[in-house]
């Protein structure tokens, strides 16, 4: 039996991804082996941070209680979890559902990337303004699927040369869903609507952090 660090259990709007706007339960678990120059969540990977030990027959309970199909797993970095792959299977047995991982580019997704087809990645490439380029693992590339998704958080031009290097290198709009995001009160989201317009970014999407719109920016549990 897996025992899980979880931070916090809600539901809410998928505030960005494939499906933002849509209703989902969040399981967000505690630790990270970033720290983003940016992080929202910085409390979360705090070593003393509050969390509850759950099984993932717990959790799967909490789920099915919240009768919600989108299920976000996110942190942190949840898959820095000890035995999150028992979590993301018993999960992805229920083909109600569909599991999306929200992970940050810095743990090989090739041990998960084949759990079931009701299971998606949200993977992260992060750009120079976060501070943490460094840390990614470049073999996600080749593992990432059409049902995956690609995000950069955006915080100036730099960023964008540095997002569109990578699309480009890699293929990613052949591949995946692709998204940029404005580093929120960093850099204006027309900025980057002017850049992919120069740039003819195509089948690039621009998303915007909605729950950050909806609610106060730094407020937990959205």
């Amino acid at each position: 039996m897996g025992r899980f660090k979880v931070v916090e259990k809600f539901i809410s709007i998928n505030g960005e991804g494939r499906c933002a706007g849509e209703l989902a339960a969040f399981i967000r678990f505690a630790g990270c082996n970033l720290n983003c120059s940016y992080c929202d969540t910085r409390w979360a990977n705090e070593v003393n941070v509050p969390y509850e030990i759950l099984s993932e027959e717990e959790i799967y309970a909490y789920i099915k209680e919240q009768n919600v199909n989108n299920i976000t797993l996110t942190g942190g970095e949840p898959l820095l979890q000890e035995n999150i792959g028992r979590l993301i299977k018993l999960l992805s047995k229920d083909k109600s559902l569909r599991i999306e991982v929200e992970t940050n580019g810095a743990v090989s997704l090739k041990d998960y990337i084949d759990i079931g087809d009701n299971v998606t990645f949200t993977l992260d490439y992060k750009l120079p303004g976060s501070k943490m380029n460094h840390m990614m693992v470049m073999e996600n590339y080749d593992l990432i699927r059409t049902q995956d998704t690609v995000k950069f958080v955006v915080s100036d031009q730099g960023d964008l040369d540095k997002a569109r290097e990578i699309i480009e290198e890699n293929s990613l709009t052949d591949k995946v869903a692709v998204y940029l995001s404005s580093s929120f009160g960093v850099i204006k989201p027309e900025d980057i609507v002017n850049y992919m317009i120069e740039h003819n970014l195509n089948k690039v999407k621009l998303q915007l952090q909605m729950h950050k719109y909806i609610w106060d920016p730094n407020r937990k549990g959205v």
